[in-house]
């Protein structure tokens, strides 16, 4: 079978693009500019890619199915031809996913508003080690697995994110609801995504429904600590919960949790009982979250006649993360260099707080770019400036693509520098990121052995190019 995919360079099209190849289909695909690393990938698996788009390209390919992806909106040459002459079929991302290949898998769901690509590589990399065969979908770039995605043999083990975002033009279903989900994790819930949901009650009732999909057999792992999570689980009395986190409630418990000068160290235990110890290279009580939910749902899955806390956790130890989440891009007594693609209020203040217990002896600099549907708005204002209040150093760059927004609407990066400034903190809002960019080169200049610091860059895009410029200028000569 043909498979064309409408805006194939995105990262869940690239990776989906690429399943639907390793599994035998033909592939090809176009975008609005065509842009590494995962233009490269396609070439080099021998995908076409077709640089913008025509009605008269895609009548000449006659694919046997066309996928619309998520950036596809009325108006695109060839969906409007498509709408009109109903010459192909056309389906959803996400429906494509299910029919073609998650009908046949195990699918372990990972949802929640924070962690979801850390805590699927985990898993896919805990069942890779365990000798499980597993498949998955990574929406990011996994330093532990060959790839974002691999198919994986039918009837084992299949890992994916599960986003609540929503699925096409066609269809505002959140992306989840299409996944099946055997497990499911619930990492946490909050509000996000504020250019299709209306507030924290819709996002919640869009995690409600894809907890209903849970079979009987199946298992809903859940973080037992947050009490939006608590809601959905509350009305839950069809399928099996396991509640993962510190509290009391929890059946699988993450204790004595310290930050390490080479990252943290933990232990877990199940319903009272000692599972393992883990010492690894992540750092922050979230990413011992991430580790004890990926491996509780891999218990889950693995058990069979054995007890789920004799799945073993040591390969934990060698987990290396994912690409731009809390990456070290430069480490020297004087300055360390870190990028992060925290783009939510509570990311961004876990990850600081994190750095600050890691380095509790540097000066913590942050760089910030308004880039996300939520971040880019109003909305949390208020709590964007009570996460960045925890560094010492701020510079918020300009908010991506401002002219979308009448006045009022959009985040306001002059006052919340200036609400920082009123608690003591050195904050800027430059008018462009070439000046952000000098701005927090010339901090870094100041850095000393004697008084060393932490600069840390947060974006879910490419911050103008310039954490790669910044990190080139500190990084030692070897």
């Amino acid at each position: 079978m043909h498979i064309y995919f409408m805006g194939i360079c995105g990262t869940a099209m690239g990776n989906a693009a690429l399943l639907m190849k390793e599994l035998g289909h033909e592939v090809s695909g176009s975008d609005k500019g065509i842009y590494p690393p995962m233009s490269d990938l396609l070439v080099n698996s021998g995908i076409k890619i077709y640089d913008g788009y025509s009605a008269e390209r895609l009548l000449f390919l006659r694919p046997d199915l066309v996928v619309v992806g998520n950036v596809i909106s009325r108006g695109n040459p060839e969906i409007e031809w498509l709408l009109e002459s109903r010459a192909f079929e056309y389906v959803s991302l996400p429906e494509l996913l299910k029919t073609q290949l998650l009908k046949s898998r195990r699918n372990i769901v990972v949802s929640g508003t924070h962690g979801k690509t850390t805590t699927s590589s985990i898993a896919a990399f805990l069942l890779r080690e365990h000798g499980d065969k597993p498949g998955w979908l990574i929406g990011g770039v996994p330093r532990d697995l060959s790839a974002g995605a691999s198919a994986g043999e039918p009837a084992k083990p299949f890992v994916i994110e599960g986003d609540e975002y929503d699925t096409a033009f066609f269809d505002k279903r959140s992306k989840f609801v299409q996944y099946l989900p055997e497990i499911l994790l619930i990492n946490n819930i909050e509000f996000d995504h504020a250019d299709i949901f209306r507030d924290l009650a819709d996002v919640k009732r869009a995690f409600s429904h894809v907890a209903r999909l849970v079979p009987r057999n199946g298992c809903v792992v859940a973080n037992g600590d947050d009490d939006n999570v608590a809601e959905i689980l509350a009305k839950i009395t069809w399928t099996p919960i396991l509640r993962v986190g510190v509290g009391e409630n929890c059946d699988v418990r993450i204790r004595d949790f310290a930050e390490t000068a080479a990252g943290s160290e933990f232990a877990l235990t199940w319903k009272g009982r000692d599972w393992g110890k883990v010492a690894w290279s992540q750092s922050g009580i979230f990413n011992a979250r991430n580790a004890a939910m990926a491996a509780t749902a891999c218990a889950v899955f693995c058990a069979g006649d054995k007890a789920e806390w004799e799945f073993p956790l040591g390969a934990l130890a060698k987990f290396q993360g994912v690409k731009r989440r809390r990456e070290i891009l430069v480490d020297t007594p004087k300055l360390v260099v870190v990028e992060d693609f925290g783009h939510h209020p509570t990311a961004i203040r876990l990850t600081l707080a994190a750095l600050r217990q890691r380095y509790p002896s540097r000066k913590l600099v942050c760089a910030f770019e308004p880039r996300s549907n939520t971040a880019v708005r109003r909305v949390l204002q208020n709590d964007f400036a009570n996460a960045l209040a925890t560094a010492d150093a701020v510079f918020i760059a300009p908010i991506f693509r401002p002219e979308r927004f009448r006045a009022g609407e959009a985040l306001d990066t002059a006052t919340v520098a200036e609400n920082l400034r009123s608690r003591g903190i050195e904050a800027h809002a430059p008018t462009t990121i070439d000046e952000l960019l000098e701005m927090v080169e010339a901090t870094a200049d100041k850095a000393s052995e004697r008084e060393p610091a932490v600069v840390v860059f947060f974006s879910n895009g490419a911050f103008g190019g310039i954490i790669k410029k910044f990190a080139n200028l500190y990084r030692p000569l070897f």
